[in-house]
């Protein structure tokens, strides 16, 4: 039995507690904050509760395999999770209103047919099956494998299969984008937004993303949006819960400001105000700039500039909710150049009318009465540092610029606001230590490697990553299989492969 110390009490850090210790290993985990869950995070007042992290699960196989595999009760059995339908609705800047059925291909193709014209869901279904390719040529190396030298240059390659070029002029200049599959492959505005609104809602600029970013609506389409009852904060309860039941130890309040070091390998962690705790080996599931600050140099290099962050409205509204409400909306924006520069240029906040993702749950556990509702805007945006979240100006007038695009979804939506409250990056800055606020994507092969995250395993031996900021990359789902290769990793050695 080998004594663990894991670093933060995210969700891949969790996900790796639990299932070391079934393994038999002796595990304490050591947060900053007074809670678990890390960025899934929730907001109660006056009766309504808002998820301030993700508000949706995909690939609930995950945490399906994690809780099988870490006790008796499944996940279903802790908590209520139901798909929702439809997946998604989508406003247009020209005035198109399409709904997108969840996990049902033809749907897909029948309703953007209906709002966009015929053949325009054969083209987005033509180019879904292109993003299968990618998925089939990816899924284990990105998410099921540990992330290994020998294959980084091969992850550097592109896999998404474009079609030939077809006129005088076929070649191909330069590598793809996901901005340019959008251009020659649907066309129709809006089928354009509809894809690089995928990205863009994972923090990736489709101007330089690789076009097998095409994965991302692949695997949303192909296996369903599901909502927790109370909201995905309930999520990470239940993987603490299940972590308490296995016997993993929880210190909170307790910021580890240093590791400690014999032979040559992680011996221990060194705590802020003195004191520390001796291991065997140590997991790290914080971001990039705090685990530099006690630990230079042994992830290897970056991976990037600071990636975008969130900005989040939470809205008390007075009304009930019309029960032919979408739980999701996409209120897309009516200029993307403009937006994408603000979001990864130099513009900042700017003036632009943002994309925003509306969440309207039909969920008791969420409001007061039947009488009110509990209604969550999100927008990405630039990191904190790029525009000045702290700035009381900025933020105000980005989160009513936020509201009244929601009107589009909700009509009304001003008149009927009780309260509202607001989380910038530079509030998720101060809640978790990621510079900026930033909200990792998950990972993606191509562009030579830039969309990869640091392997699991360190340079310094016995020290590990785990979580958005390690292989392979943001997301629950993605957090969930860090966990679960670090625990291989650990349980199996070096040269395990991976589940098979």
């Amino acid at each position: 039995m080998a004594r663990i110390a894991v670093i933060g009490a995210g969700m891949g850090a969790m996900a790796a507690a639990a299932r070391l210790a079934v393994a038999g290993h002796r595990v304490a985990v050591y947060e900053r904050a007074a809670t678990h869950g890390g960025g899934v995070g929730r907001l109660e007042r006056d009766g309504f509760a808002f998820d301030t992290g993700p508000g949706l699960l995909h690939l609930p196989a995950v945490y399906r395999d994690l809780f099988v595999k870490t006790g008796k009760e499944s996940l279903e059995q802790s908590l209520t999770l139901t798909q929702v339908d439809p997946a998604s609705r989508h406003l247009f800047a020209d005035g198109t209103d399409v709904r997108l059925p969840n996990a049902s291909r033809a749907g897909v193709v029948a309703a953007l047919d209906a709002a966009a014209g015929p053949g325009a869901g054969e083209r987005w279904s033509d180019l879904v099956n292109r993003a299968r390719e990618v998925w089939d040529a990816t899924r284990r190396p990105l998410l099921e494998e540990p992330l290994r030298a020998d294959r980084t240059a091969a992850l550097g390659h592109d896999p998404y299969p474009a079609p030939p070029r077809r006129g005088l002029f076929r070649r191909r200049r330069g590598p793809l984008t996901l901005a340019s599959v959008a251009e020659r492959e649907l066309a129709d505005p809006r089928l354009v937004a509809l894809l690089e609104g995928h990205a863009l809602a994972h923090g990736l600029d489709p101007r330089v993303a690789p076009a097998s970013a095409t994965v991302l609506p692949y695997m949303e389409q192909t296996f369903g949006s599901w909502y927790v009852r109370g909201g995905v904060r309930a999520l990470a309860d239940a993987l603490y819960e299940r972590c308490l039941a296995r016997r993993v130890e929880f210190f909170f309040g307790a910021e580890v400001v240093g590791l400690v070091e014999e032979d040559g390998r992680a011996a221990g962690v060194r705590l802020a105000g003195g004191g520390g705790a001796e291991a065997d080996m140590v997991v790290a599931g914080v971001a990039p700039g705090r685990l530099e600050a006690f630990a230079p140099g042994v992830a290897g290099p970056s991976r990037g500039p600071v990636p975008p962050g969130r900005f989040s409205v939470f809205l008390a509204v007075a009304g009930s909710r019309p029960e032919d409400a979408a739980h999701r909306t996409v209120v897309h924006g009516d200029d993307r150049t403009a937006e994408l520069e603000a979001v990864f240029g130099a513009a900042g906040a700017g003036g632009y009318r943002p994309t925003v993702t509306v969440l309207r749950p039909d969920d008791a556990d969420t409001r007061p009465d039947d009488a009110h509702e509990a209604v969550t805007l999100t927008a990405t945006v630039a990191p904190h540092g790029r525009t000045d979240w702290n700035d009381a100006r900025t933020v105000a007038d980005f989160a009513d610029r936020m509201v009244a695009a929601a009107e589009a979804a909700v009509p009304g939506l001003r008149e009927r606001v009780l309260w509202r409250e607001v989380r910038t990056p530079a509030d998720t800055e101060a809640a978790t230590g990621a510079e900026g606020g930033g909200v990792p994507a998950p990972v993606l092969a191509g562009g030579e490697g830039a969309f990869l995250r640091p392997a699991n395993v360190t340079r310094l031996p016995g020290l590990y990553l785990v979580g958005g900021f390690a292989h392979p990359g943001g997301g629950l789902a993605h957090a969930g299989m860090s966990g679960a290769m670090v625990a291989g990793l650990i349980v199996e050695g070096a040269d395990w492969r991976g589940s098979q």
